[in-house]
């Protein structure tokens, strides 16, 4: 019999108007997998379950992972995230969503904690990074894109805690064997922050050349890492599916 040949889909859930999937779901179509975005913020049904499904994918958002009377899509996609934990299908979680997987796993997300991070932020790889399927072999220190004031306060029980900055420590973790969530903006170009709005940031003593000019320096590296580690969670994917080739 013929192997499969349709495309695995992955599904993707945006909070915002501005918060796709940019160039991680670049990497992701390149690498052969199919995105279908459902726009939550339009009233769009957000699927409770990864039925036919690869893969989930949960954008960044300016919400708590509970702030259901602003974002009342946010009930929906906790279930999906966790049906996708129960099932162990693979799970990709970006600022909100990293956030929303700490917490549907037993974690504790802070709103207005510790310091925020704007534009390109050093990042540490913790030990347990050596030998995760995503990170493993990146250089000790990287470099991605933050925009956030909120953050996880306590990683959920058992998670793998994966990179740190100075100051935000839980910028990326996996739970199980096949969930990720991160901090950091990966899907985010340093010619995005051009697209800022300067006042805001302005307001927090921060200087938006200097954040871009910083951002563009950093970025032939950061991009090189970030499509590695997007590359690799495509590879999980196919792996889980029965279709990989077991490179890494």
């Amino acid at each position: 019999m013929d192997a499969p040949t349709d495309p695995l889909s992955v599904l993707v859930v945006q909070h915002g108007p501005q918060g796709g999937p940019r160039r991680v779901g670049g990497w992701l179509t390149e690498a052969g997998l199919e995105l279908r975005v459902v726009h939550g913020y339009t009233g769009q049904e957000v699927p409770e379950r990864p039925d036919g499904h690869a893969a989930v994918l949960v954008l960044g958002g300016g919400y708590l992972p509970d702030d259901d009377r602003r974002a009342p899509w946010l009930a929906p996609t906790r279930r999906l995230v966790r049906a996708a934990l129960d099932t162990g299908v693979p799970v990709l979680g970006i600022c909100l969503g990293g956030q929303l997987l700490a917490h549907v796993a037993g974690g504790t997300v802070a709103a207005n904690s510790g310091a925020p991070e704007f534009g390109a932020t050093a990042l540490t790889l913790r030990p347990e990074a050596a030998d995760d399927p995503l990170f493993h072999g990146l250089p000790g220190e990287v470099t991605a894109i933050e925009r956030h004031v909120d953050r996880v306060t306590v990683l959920p029980p058992g998670a793998r805690w994966l990179a740190e900055s100075r100051l935000c420590p839980h910028q990326a973790f996996r739970v199980g064997d096949r969930a990720w969530g991160t901090q950091f903006h990966p899907e985010v170009a340093a010619a995005r922050l051009a697209e800022w709005d300067p006042e805001p940031l302005r307001r927090r003593g921060l200087d938006p050349v200097d954040l871009a000019r910083r951002a563009a320096a950093a970025e032939p590296a950061a991009e090189a890492v970030w499509r590695t580690v997007t590359r690799r969670f495509a590879q999980v994917v196919a792996d889980t599916a029965g279709r990989g080739s077991g490179e890494g």
